[in-house]
């Protein structure tokens, strides 16, 4: 017997799956229609090895290049900054892009970039690990004013002190096992 949606071996099966079909199908098209999302991301990465690598004279130019990286996947940027040694970015992405797969498109990107860029010639790489966190738009004076003043506050804190302050704040368990530390047996 065939039904509506696909071959069923009875008459209520048949009903049961034309119901739940039609149920999935018009609240896909309902919501794939109108939808409204927002997703407001600090999102930080370091260097291999937390190396020193990105030159105050060059970061313009990565940051830049992030940026148009950024655009070409639809994401809104508000602010990129950092230091030698780390990348900060405030972004809002789109609904269909997952933060997951943004920051390997920007740090894979990006890395393939500075390798063959004489601007960065001692860059070797991002690290492994990034964090992500996310906000509210309430939020984004706060954190675009953070990462402005990346050179200031990094006077008075290191990364480590200050990413391991990032996953404390957002609830996150810190294994000291791991802790930026999975790079040094490469």
């Amino acid at each position: 017997m065939k039904c509506s949606v696909g071959y069923c071996c009875s008459h209520i099966s048949c009903v049961l799956k034309a119901r739940y079909y039609d149920t999935i199908m018009s609240s896909f098209s309902r919501y794939s229609i109108m939808s409204y999302t927002t997703s407001y991301y600090h999102i930080v990465f370091r260097t291999y090895r937390s190396e020193p690598t990105i030159a105050s004279d060059h970061e313009r130019e990565l940051y830049a290049y992030l940026y148009g990286i950024a655009k070409n996947l639809h994401c809104q940027t508000y602010r990129i900054g950092g230091m030698p040694d780390h990348v900060h970015l405030f972004v809002s992405l789109p609904p269909s892009l997952p933060l997951a797969g943004f920051v390997q498109r920007i740090k894979t990107d990006s890395s393939k970039w500075m390798k063959s860029n004489p601007a960065f010639p001692h860059f070797r790489g991002w690290g492994r690990e990034y964090a992500g966190f996310s906000y509210s738009l309430r939020d984004k004076d706060m954190i675009v004013t953070y990462i402005i003043n990346q050179k200031e506050h990094h006077r008075k804190m290191t990364f480590a002190e200050e990413y391991r302050s990032f996953l404390e704040e957002n609830g996150m368990v810190i294994d000291e096992r791991y802790f930026l530390k999975e790079e040094e047996s490469q």
